[in-house]
C-alpha cells in the first residue's frame, strides 16, 4: 500500500486568501438550514423575513459564545496566551457554547417580535440538528474530533468507504470516525424530527425532543473521542449532555401538568 496522503482542508485560494472546505461545509449546513426554517416557518404563519433576521444576530453570537466556552475551559492556556483567544481560525469552538448563545439569542429576539419562543424553537429543531450533521464533515476533512486508536481491519469491518478510512489515518495511526458516528446520528435525529411534525405534540415538544435526542447520542459518542474538554476527569460535552437530557424530560412531563404547554403543534 503506497503512502496515504489525506485529502486538502483548503479548496482553494483567492488572491492569496485560502478557503477552507471546513467553512464551505459549515455555510451549506447553514443555508440549507435556512431554506427548511423558512419553509415551516411560512406554513406556521411567520413571515420570510423573520428567521433571516434571527440568523443575523444568533450566527455571530453563537460564534462568539462558542469561544469563549471553549476558552473557559481552555483558560490554563489562554491565561497565558491572550493573544490567542480571537484566533478562532485555529481551532477551538465547542457545540455547547454555540447553543447556549444561540438560545439565548432566540429567546430575546422572539420577545422582541412578539413571537411564540416555543413556536419559533419548534420549527428551527430539525434546520438545527441537520446542520450539526452537516458540519461534522468540516470536522472530517480537518481530520479532527476523531476517537481513539483503531486498526484499519476496524474500519473495513464498518463497510467504510475508502476515502473516509483513508482519511482516518493521521500521523500514522487509524482513528475512530466519530464525526461520521455524531452525523449519522443527528440525520437519524432530523427524520425522526421531520416525522413528529406530524404528531399532535405539545408546543416545545418537537425542541425538547430535539434536545434529548441529539444530547443522548453526544453523550456516548464523546466518550469515544480524544479531544474532550475536561473537568478534572469529567468530560464536559457529556455532564452537559446529561443535563440537558433530564432538562427535557423534566421540561416535557411540568409544562404538561402545569398547562404551560395546552397549545398542540398541530392546532
Amino acid at each position: 500500500m503506497g503512502e496515504i496522503q489525506p485529502i486538502d482542508p483548503i479548496a482553494f485560494s483567492l488572491g492569496g486568501l485560502d478557503v477552507r472546505w471546513y467553512g464551505i461545509i459549515i455555510g451549506t449546513g447553514l443555508v440549507l438550514a435556512l431554506i427548511l426554517a423558512i419553509r415551516e416557518g411560512n406554513r406556521r404563519g411567520l413571515n420570510n423575513d423573520d428567521f433571516p433576521d434571527l440568523m443575523l444576530w444568533a450566527i455571530p453570537i453563537a460564534i462568539i459564545s462558542a469561544r469563549i466556552y471553549y476558552v473557559i475551559f481552555e483558560w490554563e492556556y489562554y491565561s497565558n496566551h491572550l493573544s490567542d483567544i480571537p484566533k478562532i481560525w485555529h481551532g477551538g469552538i465547542a457545540i455547547h457554547g454555540a447553543l447556549i448563545g444561540s438560545v439565548i439569542t432566540t429567546y430575546i429576539f422572539t420577545k422582541k417580535k412578539n413571537i411564540s419562543f416555543w413556536k419559533m424553537a419548534d420549527i428551527a429543531a430539525p434546520s438545527i440538528i441537520l446542520g450539526q450533521a452537516i458540519g461534522r464533515w468540516g470536522n472530517f476533512m480537518n481530520q479532527e474530533a476523531h476517537g481513539r486508536e483503531v486498526s484499519r481491519a476496524f474500519l473495513e469491518n464498518l463497510h467504510l468507504p475508502e476515502f473516509i478510512i483513508n482519511q482516518m489515518y493521521i500521523d500514522g495511526v487509524y482513528y475512530h470516525p466519530t464525526f461520521l458516528y455524531e452525523s449519522l446520528w443527528n440525520l437519524l435525529g432530523f427524520v425522526l424530527l421531520l416525522l413528529l411534525r406530524k404528531v399532535n405534540l405539545r408546543s416545545g415538544e418537537i425542541f425538547l425532543s430535539y434536545v434529548a435526542w441529539y444530547s443522548i447520542g453526544r453523550f456516548f459518542i464523546e466518550g469515544m473521542r480524544t479531544d474532550s474538554l475536561m473537568i478534572g476527569d469529567l468530560r464536559m460535552a457529556q455532564l452537559i449532555s446529561l443535563g440537558l437530557i433530564v432538562f427535557a424530560v423534566i421540561a416535557i412531563f411540568y409544562r404538561r401538568k402545569t398547562s404551560l404547554a395546552n397549545k398542540r403543534y398541530l392546532d
